[in-house]
């Protein structure tokens, strides 16, 4: 392992500050589930390591405010899974949550961590994506903020600029009714990357959501307006094709070593057909289309 300086701001100002100080000599340490690993390993060799950890804004945090669930940068999972109001609101984030890693990355892991490494397996991508959340964003020219899907960019890219920092994922809080669900396929049961990673909600007014990941560069999102997937009265077939000409952009990588370009595009059809009959079945039956 490479030496680098080591450094413990106090407030998200001095952190931006020491950000665009070093640039991309730069990195940060919030969990530091996967950092730690690529300094290890030497896959990352920084200058100077900023730790997040002692600055109060960032605290472990999740509160409701202006129909958002706002998550501070530093929340982890575990805190996440067992939150009232996510699992109320986001079921399918929860279940996305509970399968990161190991009980024990999970009690360090942070939701902010899982977007900005830009993983196309990111297991909570997907229901980001389909619950339309939102990046909060702290840089030398003050605060902004933007979608996850304009933030994700693709392997290990993330919509970052220089001297920024994540300091919140904002969820809003969904106006209507909403079945979700999530899903994934890996080799084995327990710890192990997603060979697929796929969300899908359904709302009230039947437009269907759907969320996919680790078959292309990123997670993408599409949307279904017609009202045929969350019509509980269509035809399997019917569904089928429609989900077969949604799916059509996977583009598994030909040398990932845990599944198959051809099982992959395969096994996205049947997680997706499983994913979206969960989610009509969790939406309320006198608001399902």
């Amino acid at each position: 392992m490479k030496t680098f300086e080591y450094t413990r701001p106090r407030t998200v100002a001095e952190a931006v500050r020491l950000l665009n100080e070093h640039g991309p000599d730069a990195q940060l340490l919030a969990g530091g589930t996967d950092l730690v690993i690529e300094l290890r390993n030497g896959w990352k060799e920084p200058e100077v390591v900023i730790d997040l950890k002692r600055i109060d804004e960032l605290r472990p945090s999740i509160t409701e405010d202006g129909g958002f669930i706002k998550i501070s940068a530093s929340t982890v999972m575990t805190d996440i899974a067992e939150d009232q109001r996510i699992q109320k609101y986001f079921p399918a984030l929860v279940e996305s949550a509970v399968v990161v890693g190991s009980v024990q990355i999970r009690a360090r892991a942070t939701l902010a961590g899982n977007i900005c490494n830009g993983s196309p397996a990111a297991d909570t991508a997907p229901p980001m994506l389909v619950y339309d959340a939102v990046v909060a964003i702290a840089g030398p020219n003050g605060m902004r903020r933007m979608q996850v899907d304009d933030f994700i960019v693709g392997p290990g890219k993330v919509a970052l600029e220089r001297g920024e920092l994540v300091t919140a994922i904002e969820l809003p809080i969904p106006q209507r009714p909403m079945g979700a669900a999530y899903t994934r396929l890996t080799r084995r049961r327990g710890t192990d990357l997603a060979s697929i990673t796929l969300c899908c909600g359904v709302d009230a007014d039947g437009i269907t959501r759907l969320a996919y990941g680790s078959v292309g560069p990123r997670a993408v999102l599409l949307v279904e307006m017609s009202g045929v997937l969350a019509d509980p009265n269509a035809s399997h077939e019917t569904k089928a094709d429609i989900l077969n000409e949604m799916f059509l952009g996977a583009s598994p990588s030909l040398r990932s070593m845990r599944a198959s370009p051809d099982y992959r595009r395969a096994m996205l059809r049947v997680l997706g057909a499983r994913a979206l009959q969960t989610a009509i079945e969790r939406l309320p039956r006198e608001t399902a289309a």
